[in-house]
């Protein structure tokens, strides 16, 4: 493999986007927050979790060259977020490895990777529905770096809050 391999580097900061994301949608949540549900027919948010820590465990059979996928037991909420990071960290470790890469890039990323991402919104959706929000972020200014992809995250650069009433963004003084 080619160390400077574009394609594969772009990957890895898709993954350490998706540290990021993930670590600040799932910091303070609230303790009833791995139970919470909005419909008979949709996932709480220890589900969601659960789907992403299976979607990486698929990304990294993918990379191998194998077709794996697991419907995992629910755990609890702790242990569910570091089973996802823990995935993350597997994912990323191999990328950044010697190692053949047995799918494309794009097909890693438009499938388990983009699936992940999009969850993430769910989960800050979910935070704002449960009473606890995600403080927005101007993310183009977040200190993203590639191989950081554990809870601990760097500062957030611009965050910003939403008024209630008319949805103007209102930054911090």
């Amino acid at each position: 493999m080619n160390p400077t391999d574009p394609k594969r580097e772009f990957l890895r900061h898709t993954v350490a986007t998706l540290g990021y994301r993930s670590s600040k949608a799932l910091r303070e949540a609230p303790n009833d927050f791995a139970s919470f549900r909005i419909g008979e027919t949709t996932r709480t948010p220890g589900e969601i979790l659960a789907h992403m820590g299976d979607l990486l465990d698929w990304a990294f059979s993918q990379a191998l060259g194998e077709q794996k996928w697991n419907d995992s037991t629910l755990l609890p909420w702790e242990q569910e977020v570091a089973r996802f990071f823990e995935a993350l960290k597997k994912f990323d470790d191999y990328l950044a490895s010697d190692a053949p890469l047995n799918r494309p890039c794009e097909k890693l990323f438009q499938g388990p990777i983009a699936d992940a991402l999009t969850h993430v919104g769910q989960l800050a959706m979910l935070r704002r529905l449960a009473g606890r929000s995600v403080r927005g972020e101007n993310y183009f200014k977040a200190e993203i770096e590639i191989g950081r992809v554990g809870p601990e995250q760097s500062n957030p650069r611009m965050e910003f809050d939403r008024e209630h009433e008319t949805g103007k963004i209102i930054f911090p003084q």
